[in-house]
């Protein structure tokens, strides 16, 4: 460990800025609504400056500009001087007033150095390279700032408030630790999420009467889309979500990149099914979320793309209501999106599609079959998921219905994932297309002109127009 980052109180400090320009701002702002006495000293005088910064709350200091006694108390100084001389006076000056020195773009002159921090009111996370690489640092901030609940902090102060009460009602350390655990990914952090903080007291006070007595917590099912498979196209909302799940629910299409995202002792049921082989029912599905639910605890059920968009969801949240049981929907990137963008295939263009439609094809046994006439007309790109065994019948129908067999198309396989492919060619075609080069799924098919706007698509088309024309 090259550097130690301890976590110092602000509540009644003092911190000093010096400084002109966009380096002593960003100092400031820094600090702006922390509990502490924020003074700025601009190097430069103007008559026109306010007793207070508008922006940080920072109390400005005219006259002289850094007379005797002016570090007197101060905790922190920093120093964003571009005279490196005088910047090492005050520095000095400073440090024998028993203050920490931060000079701004001068290592060597530091006491210590700026962290890129990610704020949460209570709850702070501080991240440094020593000056070597801030641009990382701020890329990794970056990344926690959306991983971060934003009501942590509010979380944090509720709970900190109820810690004494938490302590005489169970005695016992890994009591407490098994209330902390539940509490805080209950109600009480929806509350907080929310910025209710009554109700986030609430929501604490009524956790800890429930573990008193030995009654569970309420049970949730959250149905999360987990995407087309690139843990990166996770939303953020179901990293938090599936990271404080108690049991996860899977399917079969779900890497196991995804679920390492989830907490180690976070239990998994694997559901998976494959086409004409359901190991797991659907109806038996709804029944596990129900039971795991009733014991008190936070399931996840994983599905990949978007669980409302041919997983079905519907059926699974109408289950678990029907029970009265709360859900959840946390929604995902479904496969048509993301196949169609990383292929660059814009699924509607001014110029070639003015409306998009998704269908499956394996539709219900005993429901009505698709609208082919409808879905054959021109200038409407048409999304099948799950259709790489009907192609020879959706092909043979839409052409029926009146679509060119020269309608252009796309078959995504994999999409997202390292061993993505994407194939091109006709709607008359898609057959060949498949069997030739032996696509076995997970894959989408996209139909219509927009396919020809890809630039992979346009030189898989020439290739294949050009094999038409040698035949």
């Amino acid at each position: 460990m090259d550097q130690f980052l301890p976590a110092i109180p602000l509540k009644g400090t003092r911190v000093i800025v010096i400084g002109d320009g966009e380096a002593a701002r960003a100092k400031l702002r820094l600090f702006a609504g922390a509990p502490c006495e924020l003074v700025w000293r601009p190097a430069v005088k103007s008559a026109a400056l306010p007793g207070v910064d508008t922006e940080t709350g920072a109390r400005i200091v005219q006259g002289r500009f850094v007379p005797p006694g002016a570090f007197s108390g101060a905790k922190f100084v920093f120093i964003a001087l571009e005279d490196e001389a005088r910047a090492a006076r005050l520095a000095a000056r400073a440090r024998r007033a028993g203050a920490l020195v931060n000079v701004v773009d001068n290592l060597p002159l530091c006491d210590f150095y700026t962290p890129a921090i990610v704020d949460r009111g209570s709850v702070t996370i501080a991240l440094s390279t020593g000056g070597a690489a801030p641009v990382l640092v701020r890329d990794i901030r970056s990344a926690l700032e959306g991983l971060v609940a934003p009501g942590v902090g509010l979380l944090a102060r509720s709970a900190n408030a109820l810690r004494d009460t938490v302590r005489e009602t169970l005695p016992a350390l890994d009591a407490r630790r098994r209330f902390w655990e539940a509490a805080l990914r209950g109600e009480a952090a929806a509350r907080a999420d929310a910025g209710d903080g009554p109700g986030t007291a609430r929501a604490l006070s009524h956790a800890l009467a429930r573990f008193r007595d030995g009654r569970a917590e309420p049970g949730k099912v959250f149905l999360v889309g987990a995407g087309p498979g690139d843990p990166e196209l996770l939303t953020l909302k179901a990293v938090r979500v599936l990271r404080d799940a108690d049991v996860i629910v899977h399917d079969r299409l779900v890497p196991e990149a995804i679920l390492q995202r989830a907490r180690r002792d976070a239990r998994r049921i694997d559901v998976g099914k494959k086409r004409g082989h359901h190991s797991v029912p659907q109806e038996r599905i709804g029944e596990i979320l129900i039971e795991e639910a009733r014991k008190g605890l936070r399931v996840v059920r994983l599905k990949g793309g978007d669980s409302f968009i041919f997983g079905r969801g519907g059926e699974e949240a109408e289950a678990v209501r029907a029970a009265g049981i709360e859900v959840e929907v946390v929604p995902g990137i479904s496969a048509a999106l993301a196949c169609a963008a990383s292929a660059q295939i814009p699924l509607t263009h001014r110029d070639a599609a003015q409306a998009v439609t998704f269908v499956t094809g394996q539709p219900k046994a005993d429901g009505p079959e698709l609208d082919y006439q409808s879905l054959a007309s021109a200038r409407h790109t048409l999304v099948v998921y799950m259709g790489v065994a009907t192609a020879p019948v959706l092909s043979a129908r839409l052409i029926t219905a009146g679509r060119s067999g020269d309608t252009p198309v796309a078959i995504i396989e994999n999409g997202s994932l390292p061993g993505e492919r994407s194939v091109s060619g006709t709607l008359a075609d898609l057959p060949a297309l498949i069997g030739t080069h032996e696509i076995k799924g997970p894959a989408v098919i996209v139909i219509g002109e927009v396919v020809a706007r890809a630039p992979e698509m346009v030189s898989g088309l020439a290739r294949h127009a050009l094999l038409e024309d040698a035949a």
